[in-house]
């Protein structure tokens, strides 16, 4: 049998790769063709999470394979990996403390949240949470976002799972439960990714409600606030950056959203309806500035934005604000 070998999607395959102009006006952004090359002889499979971006201005890409996370260079260069243990991270946060960077990770495929250093090294680990009491736990525990306040409370939200928002404080003691699965506004169907957004001033939980097609927030203590943004396109996560909102689409395209919410860009959309939240979109049928599923998404240090495809192969775009 012959060996299948799956490579990064940013390779430099053959498939359209000229320099693309995506958004609208006033938040325009450049596509970086052939961004982040592989080693020689480095393989690996899907990008099914998060990248998220340090202070350095390196780039941390989750995988489900061996690599688990990997390491780039703002320009590209593959500068290494994170051990197997933490193959299939999803949701990640990078927060400074006391003078360094660590990575807070929802570890669906370990059913866990873990906090780690920007070298791998592991702090601690955080499973589910049996104080709550949920039946059909751990089985059923499938988180999928991480979210960290200022004072280092954590929020994970078990987003495959259960529905529900498990909040512990900065020394990981467990505090509460809120949300779950239902059709009432302060209920989700499928709470998938999450972020603090404190643009007003004030710290509340933003969640994207993937299959309600809408963000929404709810304070410190777990209490619904408001419906922020609808009409998404089962939106899986966001990053901030200043008065900014980058929302990650899995219905083929990216969305910026201003100080008021409102929905000002919309990056690489697709019109081929059929490569809209599929997994298995081969490379022989990209096209630079088109994205098929948009999973993750993070701002880089100059407003530069990387967006990863949920993609069998692996796919990770670099955009560039431009005019």
């Amino acid at each position: 049998m012959k060996k299948l070998i799956v490579l990064l999607a940013c390779l430099p395959f053959a498939y359209a790769q000229a320099q693309t102009k995506t958004g609208g006006e006033g938040y325009m952004y450049q596509t970086v063709p052939g961004w982040c090359q592989l080693p020689d002889g480095k393989h690996y499979g899907g990008t099914h999470g998060s990248v998220v971006v340090d202070q350095a201005g390196k780039v941390y890409i989750t995988t489900d394979s061996s690599f688990s996370i990997m390491v780039y260079s703002p320009e590209g260069t593959y500068l290494r990996s994170f051990g197997k243990e933490f193959s299939g991270c999803h949701g990640l946060q990078i927060r400074e403390e006391n003078g360094e960077e660590f990575i807070y990770a929802a570890h669906l495929r370990g059913q866990r949240a873990l906090k780690l250093k920007l070298d791998g090294s592991m702090v601690w680990e955080l499973p589910y949470p049996k104080e709550a009491n949920i039946g059909g736990y751990p089985k059923a525990y499938k988180p999928t976002g991480i979210a960290i306040t200022r004072d280092g409370s954590i929020f994970v939200t078990d987003g495959y799972g259960t529905n529900l928002i498990h909040k512990y404080d900065k020394d990981r003691k467990y505090i509460k439960t809120f949300g779950g699965r239902g059709a009432e506004k302060d209920k989700f169907k499928t709470p998938h990714g999450i972020a603090i957004d404190a643009r007003s001033g004030t710290e509340r939980l933003l969640v994207c409600d993937r299959e309600k097609g809408r963000i929404v927030y709810f304070d410190l203590d777990g209490n619904f606030q408001e419906e922020a943004v609808t009409g998404l396109r089962r939106p899986c996560s966001v990053s901030i950056r200043g008065d900014l909102v980058a929302v990650a689409e899995l219905q083929a395209r990216a969305t910026i959203l201003d100080k008021d919410n409102k929905q000002v860009a919309h990056l690489g959309d697709n019109p081929n309806k059929k490569h809209w939240a599929n997994f298995n979109v081969p490379p022989d049928q990209w096209t630079d500035g088109i994205f098929t599923a948009p999973h993750g998404c993070g701002f880089g240090l100059n407003g530069d934005l990387f967006v990863m495809d949920w993609n069998k192969t692996g796919r990770v775009t670099k955009l560039v604000p431009t005019k």
